[in-house]
């Protein structure tokens, strides 16, 4: 009598669930599971380490044995697999037609499997392979078959959870330590070991979450140093590894996790589930295009440019899909429970609320609310960047993830224009300071949160906070598209154009408006967020949108961390401020306990105003109270002191003063014996009083 095992349905035929490729060991053996609704043929090609051009094992799909819905199946033992390490495969189908018909099968394509947990590039390798006719074996990425024997000790991983405490650092994988001066041995450089190498030094900063950008596999011949091109939704990329082994790849992203987390540190990935680096019909067939096309882009109509492109890179991944959703969701559940990350930064998000026409889907756009039914998703940090290339701009209500984070641009470009010097801004920078209520309402239909405003003055997308005030001018021609990419920054040079050669008073001027960008972002209600280097004046030398450049205009120098230590010293310092005054970043709004002020009792609204005071009361949550004053006119200006007695109040901060006169311990704060402060031209001082001040006569 045979077995109950040989006699299985799922050991001759496959399983359908899960996507992608298992090892099953009860049957010593690989199943393999890709959705393709419309194929006609599949085909699985094995692959060993020494051959890439004639497959170990080669098998075509019976439909009516391995195929499951739209879900192609099989069963391969590892003793039929001789030794294979790589695997692709090739699928055919009907021709390109309209709408739905929206098809790019080639059956001479060796494709990569959407649920590849690790990819393989051959020596030969080129992306023009798979955008010519023909076959691209040989040259095809491929992914990797999963290894018995890779084993990873979480230990005690604990994932840590930050409220007030909260400071996100975006930093790019590459770029933060491959630069030599980052002190990280060379064979670490640039990877995600190299990220464990400088924990020490986001710790002494005071960072509580590191923010990635891309890491998941991209096309290393894109000519995209920022990974915004993902070819693989489940791999790390392989240039971060140690070494090209699956295991490696995988492993050395979790050894950074746990690293980060024993240090008590989020780890928030910058994640790209709005297109892909396969581009428009000239480009790649890579993987989705050849697996079924019309499933995973939205087409628009036309014929002369058939894939729409509200990305700005040539398509756009059709989330209003199930099977799409379904890769989504999927990709952020490894993520989470394989990987460990603790939340996801995505990027043109907006692109979330299109229908399968391409028209906005504001009220229940599918893949929004199937995020939000996942349990296993519930306690993940959720991060938008709500807009996309093609003009939609859904910053605070209008995006659909109400519960979501949010990228603030308008904090961004209010504190952008008001630290150049624009005047008439006051109204504005008070709402920004109070948590963007206009944006977050906290009013009984929606009752948002102030934490939900990520705010930031730079990012990856735009100037450095030094070339905010070193640069009128972007300076981006390196990337050879004429000066004419880069976003828009509200940027100004302090009188001198660039930073070669600065005049001495031009860097302290820029120091002084650098460190009020810091106390802004620092002090206001929301989620502070700021770019790798920031901290100590790191300049791209005028380059706002280095997305190609893997050099030195974008890795980081940690040269100018000495160059810069006052710099540096301040903005940790201010961070420390920030953590220990945990009423500036509250679960609500602040409401009644704070109290805006000009120079004199009243705020100045007018349209050549410069100056702003407020008083934010600590006592409703056992804290101290601030009084800040932001003087931003050319000219030094007299604050009237409006609340409490001379003595009452310490100034610990005041960025016009040298280093390191320019914040101080609490303990040793100056104490103003008058009822006024002079404040110095573009600069902000901060004064505290603690409780028992309160009883001194």
């Amino acid at each position: 009598m045979p077995s109950a095992i040989a006699t299985r349905w799922t050991t001759q035929e496959g399983s359908p669930f899960p996507l992608g490729v298992s090892f099953v060991e009860v049957d010593d053996a690989f199943n393999f599971a890709i959705y393709s609704k419309h194929a006609d043929r599949v085909t699985l090609l094995l692959f060993t380490e020494d051959d890439l051009q004639t497959p170990s094992f080669r098998l075509e799909f019976d439909y009516l044995c391995n195929k499951s819905g739209s879900v192609w199946h099989c069963r391969v033992s590892r003793k039929d697999a001789n030794g294979a390490a790589y695997y692709g495969y090739q699928i055919d189908g009907p021709p390109p037609g309209e709408a739905f018909a929206f098809h790019r099968f080639d059956h001479e394509k060796l494709l990569l499997d959407p649920y590849a947990h690790a990819v393989f590039f051959p020596d030969h390798f080129t992306r023009d392979a798979a955008r010519r006719p023909g076959s691209n074996v040989g040259s095809a990425p491929l992914g990797m078959l999963p290894s018995t024997s890779c084993h990873f000790d979480w230990g005690d991983d604990v994932r840590p959870r930050h409220e007030s405490d909260l400071v996100i650092y975006e930093l790019h994988v590459r770029g933060f330590t491959q630069h030599e001066s980052s002190g990280v041995d060379p064979s670490r450089r640039g990877t995600f070991l190299g990220v464990c190498d400088k924990i020490s030094y986001l710790l002494e900063l005071g960072i509580t979450a590191v923010e990635l950008m891309p890491v998941f596999q991209f096309d290393p011949d894109d000519g995209n140093y920022w990974g915004y091109m993902p070819l693989a939704l489940f791999a790390p990329h392989h240039r971060y590894a140690s070494d090209p082994h699956a295991c490696r790849q995988r492993d050395d992203f979790r050894t950074m996790v746990r690293e980060l987390h024993a240090a008590g540190i989020e780890v928030i990935l910058d994640v790209v589930y709005n297109h892909t680096c396969e581009g428009d019909d000239r480009g790649p067939v890579y993987s989705f295009k050849g697996i079924d096309n019309s499933t995973y882009y939205v087409a628009s109509g036309n014929r002369e440019h058939p894939f729409a492109n509200f990305s700005g890179t040539g398509n756009t991944l059709h989330t209003a899909n199930r099977t799409v959703r379904r890769l989504i969701v999927d990709s952020m559940r490894y993520w989470v429970e394989e990987i460990h990350v603790d939340g996801f930064r995505f990027d043109l998000a907006s692109i979330f609320t299109r229908d399968s026409d391409g028209t906005i889907e504001i009220d229940d756009p599918p893949i929004i609310g199937q995020i939000g039914a996942e349990d296993d998703l519930a306690t993940v940090r959720l991060i938008a960047e709500p807009w996309d290339a093609a003009g939609t701009f859904q910053l605070g209500k209008s995006f659909p993830g109400v519960q979501w984070m949010q990228w603030n641009a308008s904090f961004r470009q209010c504190v952008q224009r008001f630290v150049r010097g624009e005047r008439g801004m006051i109204g504005e920078l008070m709402t920004r300071i109070y948590g963007s209520c206009d944006l977050f309402p906290d009013d009984r239909p929606f009752a948002y949160r102030p934490f939900q405003s990520v705010n930031y003055v730079a990012s990856h997308d735009g100037f450095t906070m030094a070339d905010l005030v070193s640069f009128t001018t972007k300076n981006n021609w390196a990337n050879g598209e004429n000066n004419a990419d880069g976003a828009i920054d509200f940027s100004g040079n302090c009188g001198w154009e660039g930073n070669l050669n600065t005049p001495g008073e031009v860097l302290k001027e820029r120091k002084q408006r650098v460190k009020n960008f810091f106390v802004l972002l620092m002090l206001s209600a929301g989620t502070p967020m700021f770019r790798m280097g920031d901290e100590f004046l790191n300049t791209q030398h005028g380059n706002s949108n280095p997305y190609n450049q893997d050099n030195e205009i974008s890795w980081l120098d940690w040269r100018q961390a000495d160059t810069h230590q006052d710099t540096r010293r301040f903005v940790r310092m201010l961070i420390a401020f920030r953590k220990a005054h945990s009423s500036i970043c509250r679960s609500r709004f602040w409401r009644d306990d704070v109290r805006w002020y000009g120079t004199d009792h009243l705020v100045d609204l007018s349209s050549d105003s410069t100056c702003l005071a407020y008083c934010l009361h600590g006592g409703s949550h056992r804290d101290d109270d601030l009084y800040v004053l932001v003087n931003n006119g050319d000219a030094r200006a007299n604050f009237g002191i409006q609340e409490g007695i001379a003595g009452q109040w310490k100034r610990i901060l005041d960025t016009s003063q040298p280093s390191p006169g320019d914040i101080v311990e609490e303990t040793e704060a100056i104490t103003i014996r008058d009822s006024f402060y002079a404040a110095s031209p573009h600069s902000v001082v901060v004064l505290i009083r603690a409780p028992a001040a309160l009883n001194v006569h």
